[in-house]
């Protein structure tokens, strides 16, 4: 095994078997054909369109952030009923392809990858600094989680809802995930994104994962606030490295930012990595290629 597996794992998804979902006259999703096929038959079908099997589009009447959002969340909770969409959130996530856009509306962050939309996410490398050298706090996820129960995972980490800035949530997060008092976050720093396009049993997930990094004092020792994670552990980055290295220990994603924390480092250099290339590259994938 080696780092890059983890890459190939990530980016499960194969985006060309998806029948695209358009938005505001450009492509933003993508469904599997069943599910387009069955939204179309469906009896909420007037939302939608499937111009000359071009893709489905949300009816060019329904224009506004507000008509969108609303006529999203009545088709969910039919699919919901319907038993095609399982189980919902109840958090709200905006739906937008690129930071630069300002949201076409919100949606139920269950149903995201049924349809394929972008979603927004930020993760923290918390770590401290000893005589020999970095040392990483590791997040153990609740065997009682949902997804990925007892895995193991960043310090904190947690889905972008709307109405906060990423750091406002990363501030949040941190309170209520690991105990962090806000003013040890005042040291966080923006440090890049990491992307990739999965595939689920929903359906497609191209996310976006927004990081940061705080060192902590030696004597600050996190608590489980919220009943996500069971303990943490403090380990060193070495150790670290050759856990993600040599298996899956990590939930998938969180790999990834381990991996591009370790890049920026120094713990994986174009000399000491034969896939160094491919990984610096692979840690920033789109839906398109």
């Amino acid at each position: 095994m080696a780092f890059i597996d983890h890459i190939h794992a990530c980016n499960s998804a194969k985006p060309e078997q998806y029948v695209p979902f358009c938005m505001d006259g450009r492509v933003i999703g993508g469904t599997r054909p069943a599910f387009a096929n069955a939204l179309l038959a469906h009896p909420a079908r007037h939302v939608l369109r499937n111009h000359a099997n071009d893709g489905l589009h949300l009816a060019p009447e329904i224009a506004s952030h507000d008509s969108r959002s609303q006529a999203f969340a009545a088709l969910i909770a039919d699919l919901h009923r319907d038993g095609m969409i399982k189980s919902l959130h109840g958090e709200k996530f905006d739906v937008r392809p690129t930071l630069n856009d300002a949201p076409l509306c919100v949606m139920d962050r269950s149903a995201m990858s049924y349809f394929g939309f972008r979603s927004w996410g930020v993760h923290l490398n918390g770590y401290v600094r000893k005589e020999d050298g970095i040392h990483m706090w590791i997040a153990h996820r609740s065997q009682s989680k949902p997804t990925y129960p007892g895995q193991l995972d960043n310090m904190v980490a947690g889905g972008q809802p709307t109405g906060y800035s990423f750091r406002q949530n990363m501030i949040k997060e941190c309170a209520e995930e690991a105990n962090i008092p806000e003013n040890l976050t005042h040291n966080m720093v923006a440090v890049g994104t990491v992307s990739y396009v999965h595939e689920t049993e929903k359906g497609i997930k191209p996310d976006v994962m927004v990081n940061y990094d705080l060192e902590l004092p030696l004597d600050f020792i996190p608590r489980p606030v919220d009943g996500e994670v069971s303990h943490f552990e403090l380990m060193p980055l070495s150790e670290v490295a050759k856990m993600v290295r040599t298996g899956f220990d990590f939930k998938f994603n969180c790999a990834l930012v381990i991996i591009d924390f370790l890049i920026r480092h120094g713990a994986i250099t174009p000399d000491n990595e034969p896939d160094y290339a491919e990984l610096t590259i692979g840690l920033h994938r789109d839906i398109t290629r």
